[in-house]
């Protein structure tokens, strides 16, 4: 009951922000020439025209707007809007409203007109702060579109992990996760992080999920892409939450197979490197407030998985799981999932993200004590795409190189 009445609240003041976004851009056109107003106006109508559209096909599921060209980036940009004036408009409410409530109530005692000097000067502060506040969004959204979008970043990582077998230390695992291969992530982008990737000599390659956002977006051409990973272990990988919205736990598993790679579900390996053994686990998405449906205890049956003779690795797109697997004493857990929030501001020294909302694990290298009496470790990779939002601000989509170490 309580979702429910969030969703309709969201759905509501997303109605109101529209609203008074669109009413202030016709109010605008009101002092123009007659042929400027015109043609200002049919731009109004047509961008509302496309908003419809736009938050209707996602409601629906359906694709009717282009996703290529001009077009595709005039529908990228809508999605940016629907967000970015989202926060806009509940900046510039808040701030009216601390206006409302300093003025409106010494008014109302009051009674005078409001001819007062300093009156007039605080009222201006308040109203080109609203301006200001509503607008740092709107320029912020677009540039996160624009210039962080596609800035793929390497990160190199050393984990130093207790009783590492001599041949192991110093094994590199390239990690790449949340790939969202769909509309606002061209295959060409794909490739080229594929690309990145290569460069760095890894000797493992691990994929940690969310290969795309939904049903349409595509899926045998994103992991065609990263079959052209190259790690002499091999390529390995596990599902995330979008394989299960879109339906594609059991084609994603196929297609890495056709392409020789593994895709490991409640499963395990056993590698060499360097003539030492580790032992490799994968497990599908697990399930927490993000997806519906029955939420099993996390890593439920994975400890028959867990080997105490090697070093363990697990693959689970989900980093909340990460708590279970170090009480399994499972020595490194990589994960994605939370994109490390998308979006990520500094107040007072503290990071501000919506990762936060659904993890404390929101981005890299964390470590607790481990079940088997010695520290576990988990990795979580910021990801390459992104979701809902096209935008990435103050947090670089990531290649991440890490590196085995004897502690």
């Amino acid at each position: 009951m309580i979702r429910i009445l969030i969703v309709i609240a969201i759905f509501v003041l997303l109605y109101l922000s529209q609203r008074f976004w669109f009413r202030s851009l016709w109010r605008a056109t009101e002092r123009s020439r007659p042929l400027v107003r015109k043609l200002a106006r049919g731009v109004v109508v047509g961008a509302f025209a496309v908003l419809i559209l736009s938050i209707s096909e996602r409601l629906v599921g359906l694709h009717w707007l282009p996703r290529a060209g001009v077009l595709g980036q005039v529908t990228a940009v809508t999605q940016l809007w629907i967000f970015t004036s989202f926060i806009a408009f509940l900046l510039f409410a808040v701030i009216k409203l601390v206006e409302w409530t300093f003025f409106g109530a010494k008014d109302l005692v009051v009674r005078r007109e409001r001819t007062d000097i300093q009156d007039h000067e605080r009222r201006a502060f308040f109203r080109y702060t609203a301006r200001v506040a509503a607008a740092i969004p709107l320029v912020a959204g677009l540039y996160g579109f624009a210039a962080e979008r596609f800035d793929f970043r390497i990160r190199k990582i050393e984990v130093p992990i207790a009783d590492l077998p001599p041949g192991l230390d110093g094994m590199k695992i390239v990690q790449l996760s949340d790939i969202h291969s769909g509309d606002y992530m061209p295959l060409y982008e794909v490739r080229r992080a594929v690309d990145m990737a290569n460069e760095l000599g890894a000797h493992l390659a691990l994929v940690t999920g969310d290969f795309v956002s939904n049903e349409s977006d595509p899926l045998a051409g994103c992991i065609a892409e990263l079959s052209r990973l190259r790690a002499p272990l091999g390529i390995w990988g596990c599902n995330g939450n979008h394989e299960i919205y879109a339906r594609a736990e059991d084609a994603a598993e196929e297609l890495f197979q056709q392409h020789g790679m593994k895709l490991l579900r409640q499963k395990n390996a056993e590698l060499e490197f360097g003539g030492a053994k580790f032992n490799l686990i994968g497990v599908d998405y697990q399930r927490d407030h993000m997806v519906s449906g029955p939420h099993p205890p996390m890593l439920e049956n994975v400890g028959r998985l867990v080997r105490r003779d090697v070093p363990n690795i697990l693959m689970s797109h989900n980093p909340n799981s990460f708590d279970k697997a170090a009480e399994l004493g499972i020595e490194l857990s990589l994960a994605g999932h939370t994109h490390g929030g998308q979006v990520k501001f500094e107040i007072l020294e503290k990071n501000i993200t919506p990762a936060r909302f659904i993890t404390r694990y929101t981005a890299g290298l964390f470590d607790q004590p481990g079940g088997n009496g010695k520290r576990s470790f988990l990795y979580v990779n910021r990801g390459l795409g992104t979701f809902a939002l096209p935008a990435r601000l103050g947090v670089d989509p990531e290649i991440t190189l890490l590196t085995l170490r004897r502690a």
